[in-house]
């Protein structure tokens, strides 16, 4: 008898598991559709950092802009290098630079971590030395009976502050 008993209850206890699968299936949402990138991202190397360059805006060549970049120590990436981007990518029609991904006047480039991290020190550098020099020139005109103060510190905060 307690056999029988043993058998009733795992059969109540795969149906209620098999009901679960299926309550959990029916409440599944479909993901909404969504476009994709038009920029598409390619797969991550380690050593270097990517960014997609201006090399023309609405028809007018941006050379000055290019030989910058260039100089910076950003590189084109050629197509054969990321075969992901190459087989769902169609290159621009009248593209200066064959050979490598450019969608829209804009040129993938790649260049080394170091020197771009290095680069982003140069230039946070020099706007910290610029927001010196500008709060340098505020206070200059203080008065000590009317101070003037300078909060920078921006700080967002959620919840309570206990």
């Amino acid at each position: 008898m307690s056999e029988e008993r043993n058998r009733e209850i795992e059969g109540r206890e795969t149906h209620e598991a098999s009901r679960e699968v299926e309550n959990r299936e029916s409440e599944k949402r479909d993901e909404p559709w969504s476009p994709q990138s038009i920029l598409p991202d390619p797969d991550p190397q380690d050593g270097f950092v990517f960014r997609w360059i201006a090399t023309s805006v609405n028809g007018t060549v941006l050379n000055t802009n290019v030989s910058a970049r260039f100089r910076e120590g950003w590189e084109p990436v050629k197509m054969e290098d990321h075969p992901e981007i190459a087989k769902n990518v169609v290159p621009d029609y009248d593209s200066h630079f064959k050979g490598n991904i450019e969608i829209g006047g804009l040129l993938l480039c790649k260049a080394d971590e170091n020197t771009m991290k290095k680069r982003d020190d140069y230039y946070q550098n020099m706007a910290k030395s610029q927001m010196e020099a500008t709060d340098q020139n505020y206070f200059r005109e203080q008065d000590s009976r009317m101070p003037m103060s300078s909060d920078k510190d921006t700080r967002v905060k959620f919840g309570s502050d206990s």
